[in-house]
């Protein structure tokens, strides 16, 4: 039995990718497609192949995504399922409406209000809204189906970000434009960018409130430093044996993980702590363990007896 803060969840579910597909077809239909400029994945194979079969984006982009589901619905889970399903059926519908003369109004070119008269610009606000439209589709549990799901599985089994596996995928679908008859270099350019920025965007909106530091801290009160990060914030501590060259003395160097989200409360701590303490932050990739993520190995294939 469903419980009502269970339904009220749902039902934001679905109002956050309704917004998302929202975004996400506005990229395409608004800016990219009045303009002879495409993005990759499937919906940049659809828009090729619409270009060159004559057979509206939408069709493609259902048929495929049709094909594409059952996948899906078997690795990823019954509620992904259900969620692509309605995202891909939603982006069919606003596809063949927003891709109706009548709605021309919505289209960035000229003498209509979403015009861009600089071309550079097209691309860069196709690729922010797809990728803003994307994010907010995967954060609630679905997909606008094709290289989302292929996507999704890998990141899966694998710790391959899911803003990578769209770099090398719209990279193939892009470059492919250049053979289409009435387009050139210019329009494969365009969907570069539109394709960096997009992967970009995603991977900072779906991994940026994971990604981890790593923080070393030079200090004379290491032991109050190190406390604070072990009661106060949970954090597991470490600490290096160093040795001044100059100086020549001893002394312990402390180095922490932590989630970007925690450095602004750590690095006030250390300076109510010490103002004089040197402290130094890098990026760390691929962090695996207790707090942090779980390794990823790749699929186990089952041994004959």
């Amino acid at each position: 039995m469903m419980t009502k803060k269970q339904f009220l969840i749902g039902v934001f579910d679905y109002i956050v990718i309704t917004i998302g597909v929202i975004l996400f077809v506005m990229a395409w239909q608004s800016f990219l497609l009045p303009n002879n400029m495409i993005d990759g994945g499937l919906t940049g194979a659809s828009a090729l192949l619409a270009m060159v079969t004559g057979i509206s984006v939408d069709i493609w982009y259902f048929g495929i995504n049709v094909l594409l589901l059952v996948l899906a619905w078997f690795i990823l889970g019954q509620g992904f399922g259900l969620k692509t399903i309605y995202a891909i059926v939603l982006s069919t519908a606003l596809f063949r409406i927003l891709g109706s003369e009548s709605m021309r109004c919505l289209w960035s070119v000229e003498g209509e209000v979403l015009y861009v008269g600089d071309g550079i610009l097209v691309p860069i606000i196709g690729g922010l809204l797809e990728a803003v439209g994307l994010a907010l589709i995967i954060m609630r549990g679905g997909s606008t189906g094709g290289t989302d799901i292929l996507a999704l599985i890998v990141n899966k089994f694998w710790p391959i970000s899911v803003g990578r596996f769209y770099l090398f995928a719209d990279f193939i679908v892009i470059t492919l434009l250049i053979f289409v008859p009435g387009h050139c270099f210019t329009d494969v350019v365009y969907g570069y960018i539109t394709m960096g920025i997009c992967a970009y965007v995603l991977d900072l909106i779906l991994l940026g409130k994971d990604s981890t530091v790593q923080v070393h801290i030079f200090s004379n009160r290491q032991k109050e430093i190190g406390d604070y990060i072990c009661h106060r914030m949970e954090r597991g501590v470490t600490a290096l044996k160093a040795q001044g060259w100059y100086t020549g003395e001893e002394r312990d160097v402390l180095l922490v993980l932590i989630r970007k989200t925690e450095l602004p409360e750590l690095t006030k701590a250390i300076k109510d702590i010490d103002a004089k303490a040197f402290v130094s932050v890098v990026p760390a990739n691929n962090v695996f363990g207790e707090g942090f993520d779980e390794m990823k190995t790749g699929l186990t294939k089952k041994k004959k007896k």
